[in-house]
């Protein structure tokens, strides 16, 4: 048993802090069994005061082993959960005699013990007090760093996809959609910018003709999924038309009798309205004649494909002979687009007829599935327009017969998109649209413009994938999901105010030129377009057939080609009798 622990008298100081000087002279009898000659060490608030002595400690008996006591004349050979004094063991040195005998105490280490591999962080982390603001900043480095190492492997994986030396993107849409002529006079040049800021509304359209005829929709196709995928059949039987504002007769008689001012179709109005959208070049040839404006593509021309990847940052092979190149999958996806439209509906010969049959059928063909509406618009008190607008399908809803528009979406290759159809559609719809949207801004903005103008009650997407990468004639269908023309545009940001605001100011300019002919090219470097007064001529290798009044048109030879009238040109040798004739 410790022998009893005496507390010796504590002198007053009434001069200051501390003992007093005259304590060992005054009371030497309480002081007898204190350490003599020990210094005061003065501290201040802001230092730390560690423990003098530990009293929750167990000591070892007396006549425990002398191997299991802490080394003394070494610092940091005791515990590490010693207190900062450590007196020695033996109690016959206790209390200290001689002062000079630094034996019986040492210093141990302090340092707090090793942080435990478990339990939330905070607790151990609050010796290290840490400002929100500099974790913030750590987090930013962080994603900076991460997106650093991702853009690097980017680089990596395009370098190595292929052995030959792939041209950036920016190199790859260099080159114009039409040639520009030296003796062409630059009359303007709109940056996007401006559009942005147009806005123009329009009161309802009304319907001036309605002509074809329209087969039903299978909703069976609503019901595909990746698991039970349909393979796209093709049909080479039935005649698609792509024909321009001036060779369509129904125009032709719409102009003859006065109705509008300014004549166009909708796959040209929808390139003007989703222009700023636009990243591939494309022109479109204006006609003033008289008071009356014509827009009219060239045969040919880059609107009659589909462009794929337009608004994609992933570069696209520039060899116009490979199957992943923007060209090649432009004409893949018309092709595809085509197919489809057909394949989803029912066939089973009930047709709903209108006004006029196809104006740009013979008799006898077998004409797709399609409906024009020639809709006016007011675009001013004394100016309409015009416009030629398709839908492909009809289904009855509710006991009423509402529009289709029919259009397929198509995957070449995951690794270009990063997201895999046959995984995602099933079960991240969303995600693959949002791939799409940003991938396909332009040609998704088109496609809901035109459903818009004709008026459709539905677009129906479809999503159309290669069986194999590497084979581009063979296609499965994978899902085909339905969409409100307007819920889906406020869903792209697509504001029918700016289009129609766009729309008015090229038209208000056009309507201030002279009469002749002009084109409007989309620059392919820059966010603008420009356009050009071009002579009478300009077109004729590409235009087989002048876009004349109707009076003026050279008729052709009885003896004429089948399905010539249909797209409205001749071939070369007619085109020579023609110019023999003039």
């Amino acid at each position: 048993m410790v022998g009893v622990f005496e507390v010796g008298a504590v002198p007053f100081n009434p001069d200051g802090w501390g003992p007093p000087d005259s304590t060992i002279a005054t009371t030497p009898t309480t002081t007898t069994t204190l350490p003599l000659h020990v210094p005061f060490a003065p501290f201040s608030r802001s230092d730390k005061l560690g423990r003098i002595a530990d009293f929750t400690r167990s000591f070892p008996s007396s006549n425990a082993n002398p191997s299991n006591r802490p080394s003394s004349g070494k610092p940091g050979a005791a515990n590490s959960s010693d207190a900062p004094f450590d007196f020695s063991l033996d109690f016959d040195a206790f209390p200290l005699v001689n002062p000079d005998d630094d034996s019986s105490f040492r210093l141990v280490d302090a340092k707090p013990p090793p942080r435990p591999k478990f339990g939330p962080k905070w607790r151990f982390n609050q010796h290290r007090p840490q400002l929100p603001q500099r974790r913030d900043e750590e987090v930013e480095a962080r994603k900076r760093e991460a997106e650093k190492e991702r853009a690097r492997r980017d680089r990596l994986y395009n370098l190595n996809r292929s052995n030959q030396n792939q041209s950036r993107r920016e190199a790859a849409i260099l080159k114009s959609s039409v040639d520009i002529q030296p003796e062409w006079n630059m009359l303007d040049q709109i940056p996007f910018s401006t559009f942005s800021k147009l806005s123009f509304s329009v009161p309802e359209p009304e319907d001036l003709l309605l002509c074809g005829a329209l087969e039903y929709y299978d909703r069976s196709f609503d019901r595909i999924t990746p698991k039970n995928e349909r393979r796209l059949e093709r049909f080479k039987n039935r005649n698609f038309f792509k024909v321009t504002t001036t060779d369509d007769p129904v125009i032709r008689r719409l102009a003859n009798e006065d109705k509008a001012t300014v004549f166009v179709t909708d796959t040209i109005l929808a390139t003007l309205m989703c222009a700023p959208r636009s990243v591939y070049s494309w022109d479109i040839v204006i006609q003033r004649v008289g008071n009356k404006l014509f827009f009219d593509k060239r045969d040919g021309s880059q609107l009659d494909l589909l462009s794929v990847h337009e608004t994609s940052q992933e570069p696209l092979p520039e060899a116009k002979d490979d199957i992943n190149s923007a060209y090649s999958l432009s004409v893949e996806a018309a092709y595809i687009n085509q197919n489809f439209s057909q394949q989803v509906l029912v066939r089973d010969g009930n047709k709903v007829s209108f006004d006029e049959p196809n104006p740009f059928a013979n008799e006898g063909d077998e004409v797709a599935s399609v409906a024009y509406r020639y809709r006016r618009w007011k675009l001013d008190n004394d100016m309409y327009l015009v416009a030629r607008c398709e839908v492909q399908s009809v289904v009855e809803l509710n006991k009423q017969k509402s529009f289709l528009t029919l259009n397929a979406l198509n995957e070449f290759d995951p690794k270009y998109s990063g997201v895999d159809w046959r995984q995602k559609l099933e079960t991240q719809r969303g995600a693959v649209l949002a791939t799409e949207l940003k991938n396909n801004a332009n040609k998704l903005a088109k496609w809901t413009a035109q459903a818009l103008l004709a008026s459709a009650d539905l677009m129906k997407l479809g999503y159309v994938s290669r069986v194999h990468p590497r084979d581009h004639f063979n296609h499965v269908l994978l899902a085909v999901v339905g969409y409100k023309p307007r819920d889906f545009a406020a869903q792209i940001n697509l504001n029918t105010g700016n289009m129609w605001g766009i729309v008015k100011s090229i038209v208000d300019l056009c309507m201030k030129l002279n009469e002749g002919k002009y084109v409007l090219v989309k620059d392919p470097s820059k966010p603008q377009v420009r356009i050009y007064e071009v002579p009478a001529d300009a077109f004729e290798n590409d235009y087989v057939e002048e876009p004349l009044p109707e009076d003026e048109q050279v008729q052709p030879p009885t003896e004429d080609v089948e399905g010539v009238e249909a797209n409205g040109t001749t071939n070369d040798v007619e085109d020579k009798e023609t110019e023999a004739q003039i």
